[in-house]
């Protein structure tokens, strides 16, 4: 049986991990706090010290982290990722992080004989508990195939998109136009709300046309409750967009819209609502 480890039990994290521990895989798990490792401990993981031990007790280890800066103190840090790789003991970086991040981390831990793998995941707290995450990898084309298990525990769907670097590139577009259709659907409830017409309506009409989709059918009725708990939280998505837009400048690439809705999150940010879900968009836009 392939041993597993994961590293990072945040919203996304918990849920995966509970997914591998579940389906009755030997997975071994580690937490910057370690509360939400003692919880799953009692679901039947096994809980490791350091990001290094938990690699090298494991064939395959996953990491589900905040942000880039994250994802490299866990790597390169004391007792990190790249102290524990080594042939047999492979990586796989779920996280959220700029494709220079990923070629950086990937060129470390290839260089101890380890495979490695960027597979940042398309989805939310919801689809991470019901394993119907969306994985965008690239990399190591073994190492996807030697996951592939995993993956389809975890999520409803992978796709394999060649070099490293593509993967963290896709999750960043997908990203952003996710966060561009937020504010937008902000903005759009705020002004019909001025205008005298009813949220609710706005969010049925919308649901019956080519406009279609879950975001706003979800995201909208969370607004309409004032409900802004975090499922995807509002820093993570700001993050996202500011690499995003530093993609844009690299590759030379205007992206006005997406400029536009980055200063959006950031006005929420700076309004206290970054650990709230990302759809407090909305109550910046109103403000």
């Amino acid at each position: 049986m392939t041993k597993y480890g994961f590293l990072g039990l945040g919203i996304m994290g918990f849920a995966m991990a509970s997914n591998l521990v579940r389906a009755g895989h030997d997975v071994t798990v580690w937490n910057r706090s370690p509360g939400k490792a003692k919880a799953l401990a009692a679901a039947g993981a096994r809980v490791g010290q350091t990001p290094r031990a938990v690699v090298a007790g494991a064939d395959i280890t996953f990491a589900m982290l905040a942000d880039p800066e994250a994802a490299r103190v866990v790597c390169f840090g004391k007792d990190g990722v790249l102290a524990g790789t080594g042939p047999g003991h492979d990586y796989i970086d779920l996280s959220t992080v700029d494709d220079d991040t990923s070629r950086t981390i990937a060129a470390a831990v290839t260089a101890t004989g380890a495979r490695f793998l960027e597979a940042p995941v398309s989805g939310t707290r919801k689809p991470a508990e019901d394993g119907t995450l969306i994985f965008l990898a690239a990399g190591d084309r073994s190492l996807y195939d030697a996951a592939a298990p995993a993956f389809d525990r975890m999520g409803k769907k992978r796709v394999y998109l060649g070099d490293i670097g593509q993967g963290a590139r896709m999750k960043l577009i997908v990203n952003m136009i996710m966060g561009a259709m937020m504010a937008s659907l902000g903005e759009g409830l705020t002004l019909a709300g001025k205008s005298g017409l009813d949220a609710e309506t706005l969010l049925d009409v919308l649901d019956a046309g080519a406009m279609a989709c879950p975001m706003f059918k979800g995201k909208g009725a969370m607004i309409g409750k004032g409900d802004f708990s975090a499922n995807f939280p509002l820093k993570h998505m700001q993050k996202d967009l500011r690499l995003a837009v530093l993609l844009g400048d690299e590759l030379r690439q205007p992206l006005n819209v997406i400029a536009a809705a980055n200063e959006d999150y950031k006005r929420a940010m700076a309004a206290g609502f970054a650990d709230e879900d990302m759809c407090a968009v909305a109550k910046a836009v109103r403000s």
